[in-house]
């Protein structure tokens, strides 16, 4: 036990540290690091404060007994090219050891037991040789979210939280944050019991719905993955991790505007501008989606189809930062939210766990709590 400091367990620092990438010299400017390691000393509240904090490891892990058992984010990404996976930005790499974070916590806060009544992960599987047709209507039954119900909502944002709190209640633990770098869209990380999914919030809003179906993919095959706005590393890839990266990409398109619902749809129809923004607000999808379809079918041609995505581009508008309060449940979860106050309010958890948990300063309790019970952001 350490002679002065709190009593952290040495090999969780070492853990901690190594999987940030950082060496004992860079991760001075915390302190003792190398005293924290040894065992000889333990770190004040405030440094273990600024230790999480910077590695994105939950303050209660520093007390566990041993090292959790987790793999490097980077094997779990098997359809990823290593060149491409050394490519990732470091805001990037700093939300998927976030996300990892966010895994552990699950884990404390529900004694390792995901809550919801099924897990979509454990009854459904595909293998890269389904057809996507079935595959995406047997997901979309699974859900038990017919076409009719997808219509019927009012616009993309309430699109956006119906699909993320279907997924919620099969399992899928949904987080968001701004990415910063605007080509990647989002990625997964699978886990047996807490398979989770982190999506881009500065990206469209229909561009948020595909990530969720194009990750929800990774995960029904059991694996991590990345949602880019330029694919082209996919023809770097061979065999079967192509093929699932494929897949994922078709899976998305079928499931959120199925084949037989296009057909239908444009059944006396001509491909144009106009079709295809009312198509894309009908199904809560992008127009260039939709445009896409039209392009691949020969119905415009590329000159046609480039204009007019570039010329949709332009037109959105970036949004500004917000609320604070709002913004944190909404990158969160009410879900996730729900578990932590919950602990907090049996008296299981102590108000800085529960701020570690959230990802906030202890001050800034009262308002989240405020705000939540205002209900949905």
């Amino acid at each position: 036990m350490p002679k002065q400091g709190l009593p952290v367990t040495p090999a969780l620092v070492t853990w901690a540290r190594t999987r940030a990438g950082l060496s004992i010299e860079d991760a001075k400017k915390f302190g003792k690091i190398d005293e924290w390691e040894s065992g000889t000393s333990g770190p004040s509240y405030p440094q273990l404060e600024a230790l999480s904090t910077a590695l994105k490891v939950p303050v209660a892990a520093f007390f566990f007994p041993e090292p959790p058992s987790l793999p490097n984010i980077e094997q779990t990404f098997r359809t990823l090219p290593d060149a491409e996976l050394a490519e990732i930005p470091g805001r990037v790499k700093l939300l998927l050891r976030k996300a990892k974070a966010f895994q552990l916590n699950l884990v404390e806060l529900t004694g390792g037991k995901n809550p919801a009544r099924r897990m979509i992960t454990n009854d459904l599987k595909f293998d890269a040789n389904a057809d996507v047709t079935r595959a995406a209507a047997k997901v979309r039954e699974y859900l038990g979210i017919p076409i009719e119900t997808q219509q019927s909502w009012e616009d993309d944002e309430t699109a956006l939280k119906a699909w993320r709190q279907a997924l919620q209640e099969v399992g899928i633990f949904v987080f968001k944050d701004a990415f910063k770098v605007e080509e990647f869209s989002g990625f997964c990380l699978f886990d047996d019991s807490f398979p989770l999914i982190y999506v881009n919030n500065s990206a469209a809003k229909t561009r948020q719905i595909f990530t969720l179906f194009h990750e929800l993919a990774h995960l029904l095959f059991k694996t991590s993955g990345i949602d880019t706005l330029d694919g082209g590393y996919i023809e770097k890839l061979h065999g079967d991790p192509k093929q699932i990266e494929v897949f994922c990409n078709k899976f998305a398109a079928e499931f959120l505007f199925p084949t037989t619902a296009f057909e239908k749809e444009m059944l006396g129809q001509d491909p144009t501008e106009g079709i295809a923004e009312r198509l894309a607000a009908r199904y809560h999808v992008s127009r260039e989606f939709v445009f896409r379809r039209f392009l691949d079918r020969n119905w415009i041609d590329q000159p046609a189809y480039i204009a007019a995505a570039k010329r949709w581009s332009q037109q959105r508008k970036s949004g500004s930062g917000g609320d604070y309060y709002w913004t944190k449940l909404s990158y969160l979860g009410r879900e996730y939210v729900a578990l932590a106050l919950s602990e907090f309010h049996r008296s299981r958890i102590s108000e800085v766990q529960l701020a570690n948990y959230l990802d906030t300063k202890p001050k800034n309790l009262a308002g989240i709590e405020d705000y939540f019970a205002r209900g949905s952001s």
